[in-house]
Protein backbone atom coordinates (compact mmCIF):
# COMPACT_ATOMS: atom_id res chain seq x y z
CA UNK A 1 0.00 0.00 0.00
CA UNK A 2 1.59 3.18 -0.72
CA UNK A 3 0.77 6.50 2.04
CA UNK A 4 -1.70 8.06 -0.44
CA UNK A 5 -3.63 4.60 -0.63
CA UNK A 6 -3.56 4.22 3.51
CA UNK A 7 -4.42 7.93 3.74
CA UNK A 8 -7.60 7.83 1.63
CA UNK A 9 -8.73 4.37 3.85
CA UNK A 10 -8.95 6.70 7.26
CA UNK A 11 -10.45 8.88 5.52
CA UNK A 12 -13.26 6.24 4.45
CA UNK A 13 -13.31 5.18 8.38
CA UNK A 14 -13.70 8.90 9.04
CA UNK A 15 -16.71 9.15 6.91
CA UNK A 16 -17.95 5.90 8.03
CA UNK A 17 -18.18 6.71 11.94
CA UNK A 18 -19.94 9.91 10.26
CA UNK A 19 -22.29 7.94 8.82
CA UNK A 20 -22.99 5.71 11.93
CA UNK A 21 -23.56 8.49 13.71
CA UNK A 22 -26.74 9.95 11.21
CA UNK A 23 -29.82 9.68 13.45
CA UNK A 24 -30.74 7.25 10.34
CA UNK A 25 -28.43 4.83 11.25
CA UNK A 26 -29.63 5.01 15.35
CA UNK A 27 -29.95 1.31 15.06
CA UNK A 28 -26.68 0.25 14.39
CA UNK A 29 -24.88 2.68 16.61
CA UNK A 30 -27.69 1.76 19.44
CA UNK A 31 -26.44 -1.77 19.14
CA UNK A 32 -22.94 -1.37 19.24
CA UNK A 33 -23.16 0.77 22.01
CA UNK A 34 -24.88 -1.68 24.08
CA UNK A 35 -22.45 -3.86 23.27
CA UNK A 36 -19.71 -1.51 24.34
CA UNK A 37 -21.45 -1.16 27.43
CA UNK A 38 -21.53 -5.27 28.27
CA UNK A 39 -17.91 -4.94 27.67
CA UNK A 40 -17.42 -2.02 29.90
CA UNK A 41 -20.27 -0.75 32.03
CA UNK A 42 -18.50 3.03 32.22
CA UNK A 43 -18.94 2.92 28.60
CA UNK A 44 -22.74 4.48 28.03
CA UNK A 45 -23.89 5.42 25.16
CA UNK A 46 -23.53 9.02 26.01
CA UNK A 47 -19.38 8.52 25.44
CA UNK A 48 -19.45 5.96 23.21
CA UNK A 49 -20.89 8.34 20.43
CA UNK A 50 -18.42 11.33 22.12
CA UNK A 51 -15.53 8.69 21.55
CA UNK A 52 -16.80 8.21 17.94
CA UNK A 53 -17.30 11.63 17.62
CA UNK A 54 -13.58 12.68 18.24
CA UNK A 55 -12.29 9.58 16.03
CA UNK A 56 -14.08 10.58 13.11
CA UNK A 57 -12.87 14.46 13.27
CA UNK A 58 -9.48 13.91 13.28
CA UNK A 59 -10.11 11.70 10.07
CA UNK A 60 -11.53 14.46 8.21
CA UNK A 61 -9.35 14.57 4.77
CA UNK A 62 -8.19 17.85 4.94
CA UNK A 63 -6.64 18.07 8.32
CA UNK A 64 -5.35 15.12 8.38
CA UNK A 65 -3.55 14.99 5.47
CA UNK A 66 -1.82 18.36 6.74
CA UNK A 67 -0.66 16.33 9.28
CA UNK A 68 0.57 13.52 7.92
CA UNK A 69 2.28 15.85 5.10
CA UNK A 70 4.44 16.94 7.57
CA UNK A 71 6.00 13.65 7.99
CA UNK A 72 8.01 11.13 6.05
CA UNK A 73 5.78 9.55 3.46
CA UNK A 74 6.95 5.91 3.46
CA UNK A 75 9.49 4.32 5.54
CA UNK A 76 12.65 2.82 4.26
CA UNK A 77 11.73 -0.94 6.09
CA UNK A 78 8.27 -1.18 7.62
CA UNK A 79 9.03 -1.85 11.36
CA UNK A 80 6.82 -4.11 13.63
CA UNK A 81 5.38 -1.69 16.10
CA UNK A 82 3.94 -2.84 19.35
CA UNK A 83 1.28 -0.96 21.12
CA UNK A 84 0.16 -1.57 24.74
CA UNK A 85 -3.43 -0.07 24.69
CA UNK A 86 -5.13 1.91 27.78
CA UNK A 87 -8.78 1.35 27.76
CA UNK A 88 -9.97 3.87 30.74
CA UNK A 89 -11.61 5.79 28.10
CA UNK A 90 -13.77 4.68 24.94
CA UNK A 91 -11.10 3.95 21.94
CA UNK A 92 -8.58 5.83 23.52
CA UNK A 93 -5.71 3.67 21.71
CA UNK A 94 -6.74 4.85 18.23
CA UNK A 95 -4.19 7.52 17.95
CA UNK A 96 -1.70 5.32 18.49
CA UNK A 97 -3.08 3.31 16.35
CA UNK A 98 -3.51 5.42 13.27
CA UNK A 99 0.10 7.10 13.81
CA UNK A 100 1.39 3.13 13.36
CA UNK A 101 -0.43 2.26 10.36
CA UNK A 102 -0.67 5.98 8.46
CA UNK A 103 3.36 6.30 8.54
CA UNK A 104 3.85 2.66 7.05
CA UNK A 105 4.26 0.29 9.85
CA UNK A 106 2.91 -2.89 11.54
CA UNK A 107 0.69 -2.90 14.13
CA UNK A 108 0.94 -4.87 17.03
CA UNK A 109 -2.15 -4.19 18.81
CA UNK A 110 -2.41 -5.47 22.54
CA UNK A 111 -5.57 -4.27 23.67
CA UNK A 112 -6.97 -2.83 26.85
CA UNK A 113 -9.83 -6.05 28.04
CA UNK A 114 -11.37 -2.78 29.09
CA UNK A 115 -11.93 -1.34 25.43
CA UNK A 116 -11.58 -4.74 23.46
CA UNK A 117 -15.30 -4.28 21.75
CA UNK A 118 -14.79 -1.05 20.28
CA UNK A 119 -11.21 -1.02 19.25
CA UNK A 120 -11.66 -4.46 17.57
CA UNK A 121 -14.80 -3.07 16.12
CA UNK A 122 -13.08 0.42 14.17
CA UNK A 123 -9.90 -2.09 13.08
CA UNK A 124 -12.13 -4.12 11.49
CA UNK A 125 -14.18 -1.53 9.93
CA UNK A 126 -10.42 -0.19 8.81
CA UNK A 127 -9.79 -3.58 7.45
CA UNK A 128 -13.38 -4.07 6.15
CA UNK A 129 -12.48 -0.51 3.72
CA UNK A 130 -9.40 -1.42 2.89
CA UNK A 131 -8.67 -5.20 2.99
CA UNK A 132 -4.27 -4.68 2.61
CA UNK A 133 -4.57 -3.42 6.08
CA UNK A 134 -5.19 -7.39 7.33
CA UNK A 135 -1.40 -7.48 6.42
CA UNK A 136 -0.23 -4.79 8.62
CA UNK A 137 -2.66 -5.43 11.62
CA UNK A 138 -2.36 -7.91 14.47
CA UNK A 139 -4.42 -8.47 18.00
CA UNK A 140 -2.09 -10.25 19.80
CA UNK A 141 -1.40 -10.83 23.59
CA UNK A 142 2.26 -10.79 23.38
CA UNK A 143 4.56 -8.34 21.90
CA UNK A 144 7.92 -10.13 21.59
CA UNK A 145 8.19 -10.11 17.93
CA UNK A 146 8.29 -6.02 17.76
CA UNK A 147 11.07 -4.43 17.07
CA UNK A 148 9.77 -1.00 18.69
CA UNK A 149 7.27 -0.17 21.62
CA UNK A 150 4.37 2.20 22.17
CA UNK A 151 2.99 1.68 26.08
CA UNK A 152 0.02 3.91 28.03
CA UNK A 153 0.14 3.15 31.84
CA UNK A 154 0.03 4.03 35.29
CA UNK A 155 3.50 4.84 36.85
CA UNK A 156 3.70 1.08 38.33
CA UNK A 157 3.58 -0.46 34.61
CA UNK A 158 5.85 2.10 33.32
CA UNK A 159 8.61 1.19 35.62
CA UNK A 160 7.42 -2.86 34.24
CA UNK A 161 7.53 -1.71 30.53
CA UNK A 162 10.54 -0.07 30.91
CA UNK A 163 12.11 -3.05 32.07
CA UNK A 164 10.78 -5.29 29.19
CA UNK A 165 10.69 -2.62 26.19
CA UNK A 166 14.10 -0.51 27.38
CA UNK A 167 16.68 -1.72 24.92
CA UNK A 168 14.05 -1.17 21.78
CA UNK A 169 12.74 1.95 20.67
CA UNK A 170 9.84 3.00 22.66
CA UNK A 171 7.58 5.73 24.50
CA UNK A 172 6.35 4.94 27.35
CA UNK A 173 3.50 7.08 29.24
CA UNK A 174 2.81 7.27 32.51
CA UNK A 175 0.29 9.16 34.59
CA UNK A 176 -0.99 12.39 33.72
CA UNK A 177 -4.15 14.47 34.57
CA UNK A 178 -5.17 17.73 33.36
CA UNK A 179 -5.71 21.33 34.98
CA UNK A 180 -7.96 23.80 34.91
CA UNK A 181 -7.41 27.48 35.33
CA UNK A 182 -10.01 30.19 36.95
CA UNK A 183 -9.37 33.82 37.07
CA UNK A 184 -13.44 34.63 38.82
CA UNK A 185 -13.64 36.79 35.12
CA UNK A 186 -15.46 33.90 33.30
CA UNK A 187 -18.98 33.80 32.53
CA UNK A 188 -21.59 31.26 33.87
CA UNK A 189 -21.81 29.49 29.92
CA UNK A 190 -17.91 29.73 30.07
CA UNK A 191 -17.93 27.71 33.57
CA UNK A 192 -20.72 25.33 32.09
CA UNK A 193 -18.49 24.27 29.56
CA UNK A 194 -16.14 23.30 31.51
CA UNK A 195 -18.38 20.85 33.27
CA UNK A 196 -17.47 18.70 29.31
CA UNK A 197 -13.61 18.67 30.69
CA UNK A 198 -14.70 17.79 34.36
CA UNK A 199 -17.76 15.38 33.38
CA UNK A 200 -17.34 13.38 30.11
CA UNK A 201 -15.98 9.68 30.44
CA UNK A 202 -16.66 10.56 34.48
CA UNK A 203 -13.30 11.60 35.13
CA UNK A 204 -11.56 8.49 33.87
CA UNK A 205 -9.11 10.18 31.08
CA UNK A 206 -5.87 12.27 31.71
CA UNK A 207 -7.92 15.01 29.59
CA UNK A 208 -10.50 15.03 32.12
CA UNK A 209 -9.68 18.11 34.56
CA UNK A 210 -9.06 16.88 38.11
CA UNK A 211 -8.42 19.80 39.59
CA UNK A 212 -8.26 23.48 39.35
CA UNK A 213 -6.23 26.64 39.96
CA UNK A 214 -8.63 29.70 41.39
CA UNK A 215 -7.44 33.00 42.42
CA UNK A 216 -8.02 33.87 46.68
CA UNK A 217 -11.12 34.73 47.56
CA UNK A 218 -12.78 32.73 44.55
CA UNK A 219 -16.31 31.93 44.35
CA UNK A 220 -16.82 28.42 44.15
CA UNK A 221 -20.54 28.76 44.38
CA UNK A 222 -20.79 30.22 41.03
CA UNK A 223 -19.28 27.22 39.47
CA UNK A 224 -20.97 24.66 41.19
CA UNK A 225 -24.47 26.17 39.94
CA UNK A 226 -22.57 26.69 36.11
CA UNK A 227 -21.88 22.72 36.18
CA UNK A 228 -25.56 21.42 37.48
CA UNK A 229 -26.47 20.46 34.20
CA UNK A 230 -23.79 17.51 34.50
CA UNK A 231 -26.50 16.12 37.61
CA UNK A 232 -27.16 13.16 35.20
CA UNK A 233 -23.76 11.44 36.19
CA UNK A 234 -25.31 10.34 39.03
CA UNK A 235 -27.59 8.09 37.41
CA UNK A 236 -25.09 6.15 36.50
CA UNK A 237 -24.28 3.71 39.27
CA UNK A 238 -21.41 3.14 39.57
CA UNK A 239 -20.32 7.28 39.56
CA UNK A 240 -22.74 7.19 42.58
CA UNK A 241 -21.08 4.60 44.44
CA UNK A 242 -17.66 6.86 44.10
CA UNK A 243 -19.86 9.77 45.19
CA UNK A 244 -20.89 8.20 48.55
CA UNK A 245 -18.53 6.60 49.34
CA UNK A 246 -16.03 9.95 48.79
CA UNK A 247 -18.50 12.13 50.51
CA UNK A 248 -18.41 9.85 53.68
CA UNK A 249 -14.74 9.93 53.75
CA UNK A 250 -14.66 13.81 53.82
CA UNK A 251 -17.48 13.89 56.57
CA UNK A 252 -15.68 10.78 58.50
CA UNK A 253 -12.74 12.74 58.40
CA UNK A 254 -14.11 16.53 58.93
CA UNK A 255 -12.28 17.75 55.52
CA UNK A 256 -14.07 21.00 54.52
CA UNK A 257 -15.42 20.43 51.04
CA UNK A 258 -18.37 22.12 49.09
CA UNK A 259 -20.74 19.54 47.86
CA UNK A 260 -23.12 20.21 44.60
CA UNK A 261 -25.21 16.72 45.74
CA UNK A 262 -23.37 15.12 42.77
CA UNK A 263 -19.62 16.75 43.00
CA UNK A 264 -17.43 17.22 46.16
CA UNK A 265 -14.88 20.06 45.83
CA UNK A 266 -12.08 20.21 48.67
CA UNK A 267 -8.62 21.96 48.51
CA UNK A 268 -5.62 19.74 48.41
CA UNK A 269 -2.31 19.97 46.82
CA UNK A 270 -2.53 16.49 44.81
CA UNK A 271 -3.12 16.83 41.55
CA UNK A 272 -5.55 13.88 40.86
CA UNK A 273 -8.64 13.11 42.40
CA UNK A 274 -11.04 10.63 42.82
CA UNK A 275 -14.10 10.18 40.55
CA UNK A 276 -16.51 12.44 41.87
CA UNK A 277 -14.08 14.69 43.62
CA UNK A 278 -12.10 17.95 42.58
CA UNK A 279 -9.53 19.23 44.19
CA UNK A 280 -8.12 23.01 43.89
CA UNK A 281 -5.72 25.14 44.73
CA UNK A 282 -5.29 28.74 45.17
CA UNK A 283 -2.51 31.29 43.82
CA UNK A 284 -2.20 35.10 44.83
CA UNK A 285 -0.55 36.70 41.51
CA UNK A 286 -0.30 35.40 37.88
CA UNK A 287 4.10 34.67 38.80
CA UNK A 288 2.15 32.49 41.71
CA UNK A 289 0.04 30.45 39.07
CA UNK A 290 3.02 29.95 36.91
CA UNK A 291 5.18 28.52 39.71
CA UNK A 292 2.63 26.31 40.72
CA UNK A 293 1.65 24.63 37.45
CA UNK A 294 5.72 24.52 36.55
CA UNK A 295 5.88 22.35 39.38
CA UNK A 296 3.76 20.05 38.22
CA UNK A 297 4.04 20.44 34.51
CA UNK A 298 5.64 16.81 34.28
CA UNK A 299 2.31 15.28 35.64
CA UNK A 300 -0.26 17.73 33.54
CA UNK A 301 -1.55 16.27 30.18
CA UNK A 302 -3.26 19.40 29.09
CA UNK A 303 -4.57 22.86 30.99
CA UNK A 304 -8.00 24.70 30.01
CA UNK A 305 -8.77 28.10 30.64
CA UNK A 306 -12.02 30.21 29.23
CA UNK A 307 -11.22 31.01 26.08
CA UNK A 308 -8.23 29.51 25.86
CA UNK A 309 -6.60 32.36 27.05
CA UNK A 310 -4.01 31.27 29.23
CA UNK A 311 -0.77 30.14 27.32
CA UNK A 312 -0.84 26.59 25.60
CA UNK A 313 -4.22 25.88 27.12
CA UNK A 314 -7.50 24.81 25.28
CA UNK A 315 -10.98 26.44 25.89
CA UNK A 316 -13.16 25.10 28.52
CA UNK A 317 -14.86 21.98 27.19
CA UNK A 318 -12.37 21.22 24.62
CA UNK A 319 -10.09 19.00 26.72
CA UNK A 320 -11.67 16.47 25.25
CA UNK A 321 -11.65 17.61 21.69
CA UNK A 322 -7.40 16.66 20.91
CA UNK A 323 -5.82 17.75 17.76
CA UNK A 324 -3.78 15.39 15.79
CA UNK A 325 -0.75 17.03 16.64
CA UNK A 326 -2.34 17.39 20.30
CA UNK A 327 -0.13 13.92 21.64
CA UNK A 328 -0.08 12.24 24.46
CA UNK A 329 2.46 13.14 27.05
CA UNK A 330 3.68 16.02 24.71
CA UNK A 331 5.50 13.23 22.63
CA UNK A 332 5.16 13.57 18.70
CA UNK A 333 4.87 9.70 18.04
CA UNK A 334 4.49 10.48 14.28
CA UNK A 335 8.53 12.11 13.65
CA UNK A 336 9.34 8.87 16.47
CA UNK A 337 8.00 6.42 14.25
CA UNK A 338 9.74 8.31 11.27
CA UNK A 339 13.45 7.75 13.00
CA UNK A 340 12.29 3.97 13.13
CA UNK A 341 13.95 3.88 9.69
Amino acid sequence: MTYADRLAAFVALGQRLTALLDPAQADELTELCIRARNNNPWFDAPNVRAALEGVAELLREEPLRQWAGRYRPEPQAPRLVGVVMAGNIPLVGFHDALCVLLSGHHLLAKLSSDDTLLMRWVLSELTRLEPRFADAVQLVERLNAADAFIATGSDNTARYFEYYFGKKPHIIRRNRTSLAILTGRETPHELGLLGADIFRYYGLGCRNVSKLYAPVGYSFPLLLDALQPWHHVLHHNRYQNNYDYNKSILLVNAVPHLDSGFLLLTESARLVSPISVLHYSTYTTEIDLVDQLTDVAAQTQCLVSGGGQYPGSFAFGRAQHPGLADYADGVDTMAFLADLS
